[in-house]
């Protein structure tokens, strides 16, 4: 029986089945209007950004013409979990397919598009009064107005809770904000820029919109990166930067305000690190089956195949913990520990994944035109971003024993 089903698996070998990293069918658990959502970005990400996407990582540009291209879609996608204010609404497990859909042709663009939607609208969203919202949200939920999102300082990253040094004092009925935020991404272009300051009074962090009209804003990209290439990180300089009282975000009052957007778009780098190695893991597949050594394919050797289960299975792992982080997230029961449990795992996940796929395209796997190079850099800064391993770890350690280990 045993040889019998091996003859008949070896019989099927001439049509090969179709490359979806998605073995598991979690994109199927949508409900059928927003698998159209799905499918439609899936589409747009191969017709409009897939063939150009290595030419702008190499020049370390950014495709300023896909923006219309996404305003145009016959499908909305910003402020995919949000309600009201012109957002896309749908639920948390869609916001979570699309981040990976994003992120398996590009992590880049799935980066542009969280700092935009997510940490930029989201602070709006969750921190604004009413006006604020309406004010802002809907022309951003358009991408008529491109956002950025400015907590990270020049010498402060974890820490930035308690040693943030960016200042804001109150001058009658203005802000005047000092200091400097880098690594902020869409900030070389972005018209709306949420800047996280501490209050010299009450010793508090305050958020602000400062557009970048406002006198005293400056920012200048950062260069020679070697991950995410296409994301225009830039370091902002707010010298005595005047913002006024109605551009300070009314509900943020707190670092822990600052924490609730955190802990949402946190789901969402945890998603990039699935898509990441996803597409990692598909550009393998494709190239170990038209690669030929020893006059056929290599896809056809034990080892490389060893190589591809290793790669779906920690695909299809992290893909089944973020579907239920998603239920958790859509049921309103998830907290800040489960995020980061996500996000600790799902990015380590992602650099084993990439790391797999270059050695299956041996030394072509350095080559950007083979794709894969593109994914293990950028799977660097998925790993760093939006909290550390260690500090995710943290978050995660001090829940489940009861202490923390913050120093």
């Amino acid at each position: 029986m045993a040889l019998a089903a091996a003859s008949s698996a070896r019989g099927k070998e001439s049509v090969p089945p179709p490359i979806n990293g998605d073995f598991y069918r979690i994109a199927d658990l949508l409900d059928p209007k927003e698998r159209a959502v799905a499918k439609r970005v899936r589409e747009f990400m191969e017709s409009e950004v897939a063939p150009i996407i290595e030419d702008y990582w190499g020049r370390d540009q950014f495709p300023h013409e896909i923006i219309p291209k996404l305003a145009a879609l016959d499908v909305h996608i910003a402020g995919v979990g949000y309600r009201g204010y012109g957002s896309a609404g749908g639920s948390w497990l869609l916001n979570g397919v699309l981040a990976m859909e994003l992120a398996r042709v590009d992590s880049s663009i799935a980066t542009f598009w969280g700092v935009h939607t997510g940490l930029s609208a989201g602070s709006i969203y969750l921190c604004g009064d009413e006006t604020q919202k309406a004010r802002w949200l809907p022309p951003m939920m358009r991408w008529e107005k491109i956002g950025s999102f400015g907590l990270t300082e020049p010498l402060v990253g974890s820490a930035a809770s308690g040693g943030m040094t960016t200042s804001c004092r109150r001058e009658g009925d203005a802000w005047i904000l000092n200091g400097q935020k880098k690594w902020i991404g869409n900030s070389t272009f972005s018209d709306i820029n949420v800047i996280w300051a501490r209050d010299e009074a009450s010793g508090q962090v305050k958020g602000f919109v400062v557009e970048k009209e406002n006198p005293g804003f400056s920012v200048e990209k950062i260069k020679t990166k070697m991950a995410l290439r296409v994301v225009q990180n830039g370091l902002i300089t707010l010298k005595d930067c005047q913002v006024p009282e109605t551009d300070r975000l009314q509900n943020a009052n707190s670092f822990k305000d600052c924490g609730k957007v955190l802990r949402m778009t946190r789901t969402g780098v945890a998603w990039f690190a699935v898509g990441c190695a996803m597409g990692a893991y598909e550009h393998a597949l494709r190239y170990a089956r038209e690669r030929t050594q020893f006059g056929r394919p290599i896809a056809g050797f034990q080892l490389v195949q060893d190589l591809l289960v290793r790669m779906l299975g920690n695909v299809t792992a992290c893909q089944a913990m973020m579907l239920r982080l998603a239920q958790l997230q859509d049921q309103g029961l998830m907290e800040d520990e489960h995020a980061s449990l996500a996000k600790a795992y799902a990015t380590v996940k992602c650099r084993e994944t990439v790391g797999y796929a270059r050695e299956l395209l041996g030394g072509n796997g350095i080559l950007l035109e083979n794709h894969v190079a593109r994914f293990v850099a950028d799977a660097e800064a998925i790993y760093s971003y939006e909290g550390t391993r260690e500090m995710n770890t943290l978050i995660v350690g001090k829940a489940i024993t009861g202490l923390s280990a913050f120093v």
